[in-house]
Protein backbone atom coordinates (compact mmCIF):
# COMPACT_ATOMS: atom_id res chain seq x y z
CA UNK A 1 0.00 0.00 0.00
CA UNK A 2 0.93 3.39 -1.15
CA UNK A 3 1.61 5.98 1.52
CA UNK A 4 0.48 9.46 1.52
CA UNK A 5 2.41 12.02 0.38
CA UNK A 6 4.32 13.85 3.51
CA UNK A 7 4.05 17.96 3.40
CA UNK A 8 7.63 19.48 3.52
CA UNK A 9 9.21 16.47 2.33
CA UNK A 10 12.59 18.18 1.06
CA UNK A 11 12.72 20.57 3.45
CA UNK A 12 12.15 17.81 6.36
CA UNK A 13 15.17 15.73 4.64
CA UNK A 14 17.21 18.50 4.65
CA UNK A 15 17.07 18.93 8.13
CA UNK A 16 17.75 15.06 8.41
CA UNK A 17 20.97 15.43 6.93
CA UNK A 18 23.66 14.43 9.19
CA UNK A 19 22.06 10.79 9.32
CA UNK A 20 21.79 10.25 5.20
CA UNK A 21 24.17 8.52 3.10
CA UNK A 22 24.62 11.45 0.65
CA UNK A 23 26.06 10.53 -2.56
CA UNK A 24 26.21 7.08 -2.07
CA UNK A 25 28.28 5.97 -5.34
CA UNK A 26 31.41 7.90 -4.20
CA UNK A 27 31.33 5.64 -0.99
CA UNK A 28 32.02 2.27 -2.61
CA UNK A 29 34.68 0.00 -0.59
CA UNK A 30 34.29 2.85 1.94
CA UNK A 31 31.50 2.83 3.87
CA UNK A 32 33.12 2.42 7.29
CA UNK A 33 35.03 5.36 6.73
CA UNK A 34 31.72 7.62 7.11
CA UNK A 35 31.29 5.49 10.56
CA UNK A 36 34.86 5.67 11.60
CA UNK A 37 35.59 2.61 12.12
CA UNK A 38 36.07 -1.05 11.14
CA UNK A 39 33.07 -2.80 12.74
CA UNK A 40 31.40 -5.26 10.75
CA UNK A 41 28.89 -3.35 8.06
CA UNK A 42 24.68 -4.37 8.12
CA UNK A 43 22.71 -3.66 5.51
CA UNK A 44 18.03 -3.46 6.05
CA UNK A 45 16.79 -3.05 2.18
CA UNK A 46 13.48 -1.64 2.61
CA UNK A 47 13.24 -0.14 6.04
CA UNK A 48 9.71 1.54 6.16
CA UNK A 49 9.72 3.68 9.06
CA UNK A 50 12.72 2.53 10.50
CA UNK A 51 11.64 0.71 13.95
CA UNK A 52 14.00 -2.53 12.92
CA UNK A 53 17.12 -0.52 11.92
CA UNK A 54 16.81 1.73 15.26
CA UNK A 55 16.21 -0.80 17.65
CA UNK A 56 19.09 -2.66 16.12
CA UNK A 57 21.83 0.04 16.17
CA UNK A 58 20.69 0.44 19.82
CA UNK A 59 21.20 -2.99 20.62
CA UNK A 60 24.86 -3.57 19.12
CA UNK A 61 26.72 -0.41 19.05
CA UNK A 62 29.54 -2.54 17.89
CA UNK A 63 27.81 -2.82 14.30
CA UNK A 64 27.67 -0.41 11.17
CA UNK A 65 23.68 -0.16 10.04
CA UNK A 66 22.84 1.47 7.00
CA UNK A 67 19.04 1.00 6.07
CA UNK A 68 17.41 1.77 2.16
CA UNK A 69 14.48 3.17 1.68
CA UNK A 70 12.59 4.57 -1.44
CA UNK A 71 9.87 5.66 -0.45
CA UNK A 72 10.32 9.20 0.46
CA UNK A 73 7.03 9.43 3.14
CA UNK A 74 9.01 6.29 5.37
CA UNK A 75 12.33 7.37 5.14
CA UNK A 76 11.57 10.94 6.43
CA UNK A 77 10.07 9.63 9.65
CA UNK A 78 12.65 7.43 9.93
CA UNK A 79 15.12 9.86 9.84
CA UNK A 80 13.55 12.10 12.15
CA UNK A 81 13.70 9.42 14.59
CA UNK A 82 17.13 8.97 14.00
CA UNK A 83 17.89 12.24 14.52
CA UNK A 84 16.28 12.16 17.77
CA UNK A 85 17.84 9.10 18.63
CA UNK A 86 21.51 10.41 17.65
CA UNK A 87 23.18 6.62 17.18
CA UNK A 88 26.46 6.93 15.55
CA UNK A 89 26.08 3.55 13.78
CA UNK A 90 22.84 4.11 11.73
CA UNK A 91 22.90 5.90 8.65
CA UNK A 92 20.15 6.00 5.78
CA UNK A 93 19.91 6.19 2.30
CA UNK A 94 17.56 5.98 -0.77
CA UNK A 95 18.71 3.31 -2.94
CA UNK A 96 17.33 0.87 -5.50
CA UNK A 97 18.13 -2.25 -4.38
CA UNK A 98 18.69 -3.74 -8.17
CA UNK A 99 22.01 -1.99 -8.38
CA UNK A 100 23.58 -2.06 -4.91
CA UNK A 101 26.58 -3.51 -6.77
CA UNK A 102 27.14 0.11 -7.93
CA UNK A 103 27.54 1.69 -4.56
CA UNK A 104 29.01 -1.40 -2.64
CA UNK A 105 32.52 -3.19 -3.26
CA UNK A 106 33.14 -6.51 -3.79
CA UNK A 107 32.59 -8.21 0.44
CA UNK A 108 31.89 -5.08 1.63
CA UNK A 109 28.17 -6.35 3.41
CA UNK A 110 28.73 -8.17 6.36
CA UNK A 111 24.85 -9.30 6.69
CA UNK A 112 21.79 -8.17 4.88
CA UNK A 113 17.92 -8.12 6.17
CA UNK A 114 14.98 -8.24 4.23
CA UNK A 115 12.03 -7.36 6.24
CA UNK A 116 8.27 -8.15 4.64
CA UNK A 117 9.21 -6.99 1.23
CA UNK A 118 6.48 -6.23 -0.80
CA UNK A 119 5.46 -9.66 -2.00
CA UNK A 120 4.55 -8.65 -5.65
CA UNK A 121 1.89 -11.36 -7.76
CA UNK A 122 4.26 -14.47 -8.66
CA UNK A 123 3.60 -14.96 -12.38
CA UNK A 124 3.85 -10.91 -13.64
CA UNK A 125 5.78 -9.07 -11.18
CA UNK A 126 7.98 -12.26 -9.64
CA UNK A 127 12.18 -10.24 -10.61
CA UNK A 128 10.68 -7.79 -8.84
CA UNK A 129 10.70 -9.70 -5.63
CA UNK A 130 14.01 -9.49 -3.31
CA UNK A 131 14.18 -12.65 -3.47
CA UNK A 132 14.45 -13.44 -6.92
CA UNK A 133 17.45 -14.65 -8.60
CA UNK A 134 18.89 -11.50 -10.17
CA UNK A 135 18.96 -10.10 -7.01
CA UNK A 136 20.49 -12.77 -4.77
CA UNK A 137 23.11 -12.58 -7.41
CA UNK A 138 23.42 -8.83 -6.61
CA UNK A 139 23.77 -9.99 -2.53
CA UNK A 140 26.30 -12.81 -3.63
CA UNK A 141 28.52 -9.81 -5.12
CA UNK A 142 28.73 -7.42 -2.10
CA UNK A 143 28.39 -10.06 0.70
CA UNK A 144 31.86 -10.97 2.88
CA UNK A 145 32.87 -14.56 2.35
CA UNK A 146 30.58 -15.29 5.38
CA UNK A 147 27.53 -12.84 4.70
CA UNK A 148 24.21 -13.73 4.90
CA UNK A 149 20.74 -12.58 4.01
CA UNK A 150 18.18 -12.76 6.96
CA UNK A 151 14.66 -12.58 5.32
CA UNK A 152 11.01 -12.50 7.31
CA UNK A 153 7.33 -11.90 6.37
CA UNK A 154 4.01 -12.70 6.69
CA UNK A 155 3.35 -13.73 3.54
CA UNK A 156 3.51 -17.86 3.28
CA UNK A 157 3.09 -17.82 -0.10
CA UNK A 158 6.41 -15.60 -0.74
CA UNK A 159 8.23 -17.66 2.07
CA UNK A 160 7.34 -20.71 0.44
CA UNK A 161 8.54 -19.25 -3.65
CA UNK A 162 11.76 -18.03 -1.69
CA UNK A 163 12.94 -21.26 -0.32
CA UNK A 164 12.95 -22.71 -4.03
CA UNK A 165 13.97 -19.82 -5.41
CA UNK A 166 17.41 -19.70 -2.79
CA UNK A 167 17.44 -23.40 -3.53
CA UNK A 168 17.66 -23.25 -7.29
CA UNK A 169 20.37 -20.26 -6.53
CA UNK A 170 22.77 -23.09 -4.91
CA UNK A 171 22.65 -21.09 -1.42
CA UNK A 172 22.56 -23.19 1.88
CA UNK A 173 19.08 -22.60 3.82
CA UNK A 174 19.24 -22.60 7.86
CA UNK A 175 17.32 -21.62 10.70
CA UNK A 176 14.66 -21.63 9.38
CA UNK A 177 10.87 -20.63 11.45
CA UNK A 178 7.48 -21.49 10.31
CA UNK A 179 5.92 -19.45 13.55
CA UNK A 180 9.05 -16.56 14.35
CA UNK A 181 6.96 -15.75 17.48
CA UNK A 182 6.71 -19.28 18.87
CA UNK A 183 10.35 -19.85 18.57
CA UNK A 184 13.75 -19.09 20.14
CA UNK A 185 15.17 -16.99 17.60
CA UNK A 186 16.60 -13.75 18.84
CA UNK A 187 14.04 -11.16 17.13
CA UNK A 188 13.38 -7.47 17.02
CA UNK A 189 10.21 -6.65 15.13
CA UNK A 190 9.29 -4.16 12.92
CA UNK A 191 6.36 -2.01 12.19
CA UNK A 192 4.64 -4.04 9.84
CA UNK A 193 5.60 -7.40 11.65
CA UNK A 194 3.56 -6.12 15.05
CA UNK A 195 0.53 -5.00 13.26
CA UNK A 196 0.71 -8.42 11.20
CA UNK A 197 1.35 -10.39 14.67
CA UNK A 198 -1.54 -8.90 16.82
CA UNK A 199 -3.37 -10.12 14.06
CA UNK A 200 -2.76 -13.67 14.71
CA UNK A 201 -0.69 -13.93 11.06
CA UNK A 202 2.36 -16.23 12.09
CA UNK A 203 5.76 -14.65 10.83
CA UNK A 204 8.10 -17.17 9.04
CA UNK A 205 12.18 -16.29 9.10
CA UNK A 206 14.74 -18.12 7.49
CA UNK A 207 18.80 -17.35 7.09
CA UNK A 208 20.78 -17.86 3.61
CA UNK A 209 24.07 -18.10 2.99
CA UNK A 210 26.95 -19.51 0.63
CA UNK A 211 27.08 -23.36 0.36
CA UNK A 212 30.67 -23.31 1.81
CA UNK A 213 31.85 -25.96 3.45
CA UNK A 214 32.39 -24.64 6.42
CA UNK A 215 29.12 -23.29 6.40
CA UNK A 216 28.11 -26.97 5.82
CA UNK A 217 29.33 -27.83 9.01
CA UNK A 218 26.70 -25.77 11.10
Amino acid sequence: MRMRKKKNLGPRLERCAPVLAADPASRRGQWRAMFGNENPLHLEIGCGKGRFALEMARRYPEINFLAIEREEGALVMATEKAMEAGLPNLRFLSFDAAALGEIFADGEVDLIYLNFSDPWPPNRQRKRRLTWRAYLAVYDQILSEDGAVYFKTDNQRLFEWSLGEICQYGWLLQNISLDLHKSNFDNVMTEYEEKFSSQGSRIYRLEARRRLEKNLLK
